[in-house]
């Protein structure tokens, strides 16, 4: 899965409550205004968005306005999509079993460690694939731990992967499994589990390299101007880190007047901060939005590091 398009994926993050999904809602109603094509996607399983904009939004791209769209993951969809293209990359792989049936054990598969990452990852790359001709998707992201292993995932499959590739070798050679046939000057692969290793291996490494492409991922780290909200921020850029990926934007929301965030500088690195004033009253309904988003305020930066 390659990004080839001209699409740029914004992605919101950021301790619960502080204003994701306010966040990037404005975001994506002020980019439409200026004329862009955008999608809006709410990858939180709370799924505020349809409270902000008063709206049930669905797995289909719902058109709020001429320039966006927005769409909700619904997880156990992309769970279940997840499950049956495993049962079935086993079935391929392994087709003398007859009894695998998954579909019959999801109540309690679904609940299993790392899954939603998985199905996240995948609803992410289809939404890709399916919208090149978009500008921009906005992603409003889950909960901090879910958001953390979405974006460790390829790194950490590849390692996974590699390790597999290295056993899958040794098999083949303990077992003198013959892998290739020659067709004239040609060598046609046969092992079917080291294929789809290798495939594997090639998927998540576009999903990484994507993700590290600051022309095509842009992650802003939304805060408000408040102690807990400051110290789970610095445990996100850490871990972030830890992947190779930066934060491009700080976004201080529910901001006011006698909160200076000069000492941000210090502890985060960045390229801008973006100042939210916190509103009078609830930010709920679209024209409630493009009435706050008239203020002088909002994606005017007070510090820009070159």
């Amino acid at each position: 899965m390659k990004n080839d398009s001209k699409t740029s994926c914004l992605f919101y993050l950021g301790k619960g409550g502080v204003g994701k999904s306010t966040s990037s809602a404005l975001t994506a109603v002020h980019l439409a205004q200026s004329g862009f094509n955008v999608l809006l996607v709410s990858m939180d399983p709370a799924h505020n968005l349809s409270d902000i904009f008063e709206k049930k939004f669905s797995e289909k791209p719902y058109p709020l306005t001429e320039n966006l769209e927005i769409k909700e993951i619904d997880i156990n969809y992309w769970i279940k999509k997840y499950l049956d293209e495993v049962e079935s990359q086993i079935r391929r792989t392994y087709s003398y079993l007859s009894a695998l049936n998954l579909e019959q054990y999801f109540g309690v598969i679904k609940y299993s460690p790392g899954i939603e990452e998985y199905a996240l990852l995948l609803a992410y790359r289809e939404i890709l694939s399916r919208n090149k001709e978009k500008d921009y998707i906005i992603f409003d992201m889950p909960p901090t731990a879910l958001t953390l292993k979405f974006f460790g995932l390829p790194e950490i499959s590849l390692l996974w992967l590699e390790k597999l590739l290295d056993l899958r070798n040794e098999i083949i050679k303990k077992r003198e499994i013959i892998t290739r046939v020659k067709f004239g000057d040609k060598e046609v692969e046969r092992d079917k589990i080291l294929n789809k290793l290798n495939q594997q291996v090639k998927s998540y490494k576009e999903v990484k390299e994507i993700f590290r492409d600051k022309t095509k991922t842009k992650i802003n780290l939304v805060m408000n101007p408040d102690k807990l909200s400051f110290s789970e921020s610095e445990l996100i850029v850490k871990r972030l880190n830890e992947f190779s990926l930066g934060i491009n934007n700080v976004i201080i929301n529910k901001y006011y007047p006698e909160f200076i965030p000069n000492h941000i500088e210090d502890r985060f690195v960045f390229k801008q901060i973006l100042l939210f004033p916190k509103s009078n009253t609830p930010l709920i309904g679209l024209q409630t939005l493009k009435n706050y988003l008239l203020q002088k305020e909002p994606f005017e930066s007070n510090f820009v590091r070159e």
